[in-house]
């Protein structure tokens, strides 16, 4: 395994442990002395990071795999649901909010299955990359929103969600036009 798909699967790796220190109740709310929600955004950062070297590093030293390419977004989309579900959880993101952006993800995703399966490439587009970093944004910005000291960065959270639903919503649309224009 080439080192950007290692990177890939060391973010599905993060997502089940992310999800058990943002869900789960640690006395006085401390793992090893650090608050949870810090914990939490180290974790969910690291992963986000991930993503953006391994497809750094694969273009850059010519490793892009197969395996690389189906197993990128599949992290990505993990990644995004499980914080996303977590947040829910925490009373954090309303569930409508993690519904569209999930369902969005999942739609796109059939989509460019389909278009691949017949040979063609429905590319990312900027407004989607525009999306994951609203997302990213939006995740790491509630989570830790929650430390007393760091709390008006909730406000800064919720603003980036609504970026995220926004170009969700206009990038889902162009990946569904882009694919209705392919005939397929």
């Amino acid at each position: 395994m080439n080192l950007p798909n290692a990177l890939t699967a060391s973010r599905m790796f993060l997502v089940p442990l992310l999800v058990v220190v943002l869900l789960t109740k640690f006395e006085g709310r401390l793992i090893f002395g650090v608050r949870k929600e810090l914990v939490g955004a180290a974790i969910f950062g690291i992963a986000a990071l991930t993503d953006v070297l391994d497809g750094y590093l694969a273009r850059r030293r010519k490793q892009i795999t197969t395996l690389g390419q189906l197993m990128d977004p599949l992290a990505d989309k993990l990644l995004i649901t499980a914080a996303l579900v977590s947040l829910v959880q925490m009373d954090l993101v309303a569930a409508w909010i993690a519904a569209v952006l999930v369902g969005r993800e999942f739609a796109v995703t059939v989509l460019r299955s389909i278009a691949h399966g017949k040979g063609m490439v429905i590319a990312a587009s900027v407004m989607g990359k525009i999306k994951m970093g609203a997302e990213v944004t939006a995740i790491l910005a509630l989570i830790l929103g929650q430390v007393e000291d760091l709390q008006p960065l909730h406000v800064i959270g919720t603003i980036a969600l609504w970026v995220a639903i926004l170009t969700a919503t206009i990038s889902g649309w162009q990946y569904y036009r882009r694919f209705a224009r392919s005939g397929l």
